[in-house]
């Protein structure tokens, strides 16, 4: 099955409406948002871009 494109955002909004309930409502929460890790440059890392102002 194929759904053509909508043609103004009166259709698209109309083919959102058409949305099952079951498929709009939330379920479970999503879990929260967690730290990021702290950067670390190791000596390989840096060997790869110590000379980049040649290249530049």
């Amino acid at each position: 099955m194929t759904n053509p494109e909508a043609e103004s955002f009166a259709e698209l909004i109309a083919d959102c409406a058409d949305i099952p309930a079951a498929l709009r409502t939330r379920g479970q929460d999503l879990p929260g948002q967690r730290a990021a890790s702290p950067w670390e440059v190791d000596d390989a890392t840096f060997a790869q871009v110590s000379n980049l102002e040649e290249f530049v």
